[in-house]
């Protein structure tokens, strides 16, 4: 029985349209009953679900780079660099949870599989750190040395957080997504509450840390560090009670099979294609006449004109003819339409997403760079002593500010100058606002060190709290950070979710992590380079392990000199943007999603 006739057979029993019209399914694979699974009940499950998750990533990684130079005795350059792989790895992994979610387990099992490897990998973590790291006892907070540690000792330590790395990476684009699969956007109501579902997601991951970056930085800065490990273990337990508890009232999509199988067969039938003369019209392509349907029930995607040399592989030939009058079909000869337009889609996503890599490179400083930059400025108010990583606290501030003013006040502001009934700025324009915003947020950092420096002692030895220059003169480029991930990360979750198949929603999601991924490989990459190239003729270099005989200053310029570039490229490539087309979705629709200058 198709899920159609399941829907009408529901319809009657319920004596209503009691079905969504999406595709999702219950528990049990039959059609999704609007009023008894999915909106916002399931939605706030998995936005409280985020929350807590986020505050026990974030419980390790917000203080990590201080972890490494006071408890594993790393250099200020080596820690930023290991912060910046470790975090580049856990968005790597959400190409593996996005993979898997999408061809085989699903949402709901790719979530809870990660999910508990998550929670192992705090608990040895939180267990490391209790019975070996952190000795004696209350090192680690900036005065009292630990000790050294056993080749034993390490690989521990390092094989705890990298599974923390697996597990949150592999669930991250799939929540994400799992949760937007809980409205029905073809359903008017619900299809508002799916675009604020994104907003609420980002903000519930930025409230989620915000205990992290205050509370428990504070407690890992006074040398606690395993008890803050410990807190961060329960919350992610927490959270994945609470994603378990809502199991039967959780919306579902089928897994659609291995997209990678699916992209070869369209490259090879076009290349075993590529002498065949094609028809004028793109009516004669296999598929475009709907009769053949999309993979596993999904929407059907229409033609577009672009790359028009992967038509070929939808193209019938005679021996295509001769095959299916003997019913066979072959897969590596000839793929649908819709087959065809999922790989084009893909690669007209490829050059947006190249363009946000260099955003997420300042993004990731706010992490490191940011965080050394703190501690070696005046860190007391009073008696009262505020840990470095804490600051991240009014990045959270801001971004919780900047979705409020754009949701509740810029949003209707552009849509009434535009006089349209649309939206107001599109997922492209609010993204490229981010980028001219994170510009704005290093020209600040760079600003800033330059005057911390005319304050600062530069014959100090260990050069914490070296200048008389308050953190607090830090609270602009954390704002600067917060207000550009509003429209660069939350654009980018609607993007990407908006522009991907369906079959390929957790894979859109795992593209803007591995943006963030990259975004920390390249910091890595770019502060060795500079390292490299400024320690030449026995240079303290820009980046040394006393700030103060440095330049962060100018690595802060360089960044805001490769964003402008970086933003004048995607320009470009966000008005070549060419939208999917979903069968049943308007031009109106199509044309309101282009990217305007």
């Amino acid at each position: 029985m198709s899920c159609l006739e399941l829907c009408k057979e529901v319809k009657f029993k319920e004596g209503q349209e009691a079905c969504t019209l999406d595709g999702s399914v219950d528990w049990d694979g039959r059609p999704a009953i609007r009023a008894k699974s999915g909106g916002w009940v399931a939605g706030i499950i998995i936005l409280l679900n985020q929350g807590l998750a986020t505050l026990a990533f974030f419980g390790v990684g917000v203080n990590l780079v201080l972890f490494l130079t006071r408890v594993m005795q790393q250099n200020n350059a080596d820690a930023a660099n290991s912060v910046s792989k470790w975090t580049g790895t856990v968005y790597i992994f959400s190409l593996v949870g996005a993979f898997l979610s999408d061809s085989y387990w699903g949402r709901y099992k790719t979530c809870a599989i990660f999910q508990l490897i998550f929670v192992v990998g705090l608990v040895s973590l939180s267990l490391s750190a209790y019975l070996s790291l952190v000795k004696p006892k209350g090192c680690g907070d900036g005065k009292t040395p630990c000790g050294t540690h056993s080749s034993m000792e390490m690989a521990l330590f390092y094989f705890s957080i990298y599974l923390v790395a697996l597990g949150n990476g592999g669930y991250q684009p799939s929540i994400c997504t799992f949760g937007a699969d809980q409205f029905d956007e073809e359903n008017p109501k619900e299809g508002v509450s799916k675009v604020a579902f994104f907003s609420y997601f980002y903000l519930a991951l930025n409230l989620g840390s915000l205990f992290s970056n205050t509370i428990l930085v504070y407690f890992e800065d006074e040398g606690m560090w395993a008890l803050g490990f410990w807190v961060s273990a329960g919350s992610a337990f927490a959270a994945l009670v609470l994603f378990l508890v809502g199991t039967p009232r959780y919306r579902h999509f089928k897994p659609s099979g291995n997209p990678l199988s699916r992209f070869c067969q369209v490259i090879v039938s076009a290349v075993k294609k590529w002498s065949v003369q094609m028809p004028p019209s793109a009516g004669d392509l296999y598929g475009v006449d709907g009769k053949d349907s999309s993979t596993n029930g999904s929407r059907r995607i229409l033609h577009t004109h672009g790359f028009k040399f992967l038509d070929r592989a939808a193209f019938i030939s005679s021996r295509d003819l001769d095959d299916q009058n003997h019913g066979l079909k072959n897969p590596w000869r000839l793929c649908p339409i819709t087959q065809v337009e999922e790989v084009k889609c893909v690669l007209r996503l490829l050059p947006i997403w190249l363009c946000t890599i260099l955003y997420s490179v300042v993004f990731t400083q706010m992490a490191s760079l940011f965080v050394e930059q703190g501690a070696a400025m005046k860190t007391t108010i009073a008696n009262f002593r505020i840990p470095p990583a804490s600051m991240s606290g009014f990045d959270i501030l801001s971004v919780a500010t900047f979705i409020f003013l754009y949701r509740r006040v810029l949003d209707p502001l552009v849509g009434r100058i535009k006089k349209s009934d649309s939206k107001g700025l599109t997922e492209l324009q609010r993204m490229g606002v981010g980028l001219v915003i994170a510009v704005m947020a290093m020209v600040s950092a760079g600003i800033l060190e330059r005057y911390r420096l005319k304050y600062a002692r530069r014959d100090c030895t260990h050069c914490e709290e070296s200048s008389t220059l308050s953190i607090l003169w830090q609270i602009p480029q954390y704002a600067f950070i917060g207000a550009s991930e509003v429209f660069m990360y939350v654009g980018q979750l609607e993007f990407f979710n908006a522009q991907t198949p369906d079959g390929l929603k957790s894979f859109g999601s795992a593209l803007c992590m591995a943006s963030i991924s990259l975004g920390n490989y390249v910091s890595s990459l770019l502060v060795s380079m500079v390292m490299k190239i400024s320690t030449e003729d026995h240079m303290p270099g820009w980046i040394p392990g006393n700030l103060n005989k440095g330049h962060l200053d100018r690595f802060f310029f360089l960044l805001a000199s490769l964003t402008t570039i970086d933003l004048v490229v995607y320009i470009g490539c966000a008005k070549w943007f060419k939208c999917i087309k979903l069968e049943g979705r308007s031009q109106e629709k199509d044309d309101q999603d282009e990217f305007r200058v």
